[in-house]
């Protein structure tokens, strides 16, 4: 009797640790996001039979701190999330882009929330924000016809094909991007976003405020994001 119940108090051991890691894992997500229908829905990892609870929350609770972007700018990102939570259908994945760093960085970062995974690329600024070409933003502008990059939270919108090929229409969230859709502020790739831009010119073109990436990984950025997802640019 007594052998028996020392099995039974070793299997509620291992139960009760499980469900440690596990509030763990949802605790450290809501950090980060406090959506209610991504942090209920599974991922594809934690579902694959056979996977162990505690294995599973250890691979799939990301600290967004290790992310390899501005502190700072980050935590803007964080709380745009919050604030316009409402705007955005998907809240696993978002761009932030640092117009602190010189168009020759890979300022462009792709973070993944859920994975813990980020992946930078080259990104234009708007020839209004840089008059002189200098490679850095010196400005930003909401104005129409500013030509200029403008700072903030936008929501990936519908794609479309326009005179830069195929296009996704991008919605300004915050009072200093809101003329987004006016100014045809949108993302789509260019020769002049393209690495060996920095080769021969050590810098990008600029893009009449647009976000320009290269031509190759212009199907990687819309695969990433898809619609409903956010875009956040600012300097740290």
């Amino acid at each position: 009797m007594a052998e028996l119940k020392s099995k039974l108090d070793r299997r509620a051991l291992v139960r009760s640790g499980g469900a440690v890691a596990l509030g763990a894992f949802l605790f450290r997500s809501s950090a980060f996001t406090s959506d209610p229908a991504a942090r209920a829905a599974p991922s594809a990892r934690a579902a694959a039979p056979g996977a162990q609870a505690g294995k599973v929350a250890a691979r799939a609770a990301p600290d967004p701190a290790e992310f390899p972007v501005n502190r700072g700018l980050l935590e803007r990102a964080r709380q745009a999330m919050e604030t316009h939570a409402s705007s955005l259908r998907r809240r696993d994945r978002i761009a932030l882009i640092d117009f602190s760093e010189a168009s020759s960085e890979r300022r462009m970062h792709l973070l993944d929330l859920e994975a813990g995974q980020a992946t930078q690329l080259l990104v234009s600024h708007g020839s209004g924000s840089d008059p002189a070409h200098t490679g850095f933003v010196q400005s930003f502008s909401n104005a129409v016809g500013s030509n200029a990059s403008s700072r903030g939270a936008y929501v990936t919108s519908n794609y479309y094909v326009g005179k830069h090929g195929r296009s996704q229409r991008l919605s300004g969230l915050d009072a200093t991007n809101d003329n987004a859709l006016q100014r045809a502020i949108v993302l789509h790739s260019a020769w002049y976003a393209n690495p060996d831009m920095l080769r021969t010119h050590g810098m990008l073109g600029r893009s009449q405020g647009c976000f320009a990436v290269g031509e190759k990984e212009l199907d990687d950025v819309f695969a990433f994001l898809g619609e409903g997802r956010m875009i956040y640019a600012d300097r740290a």
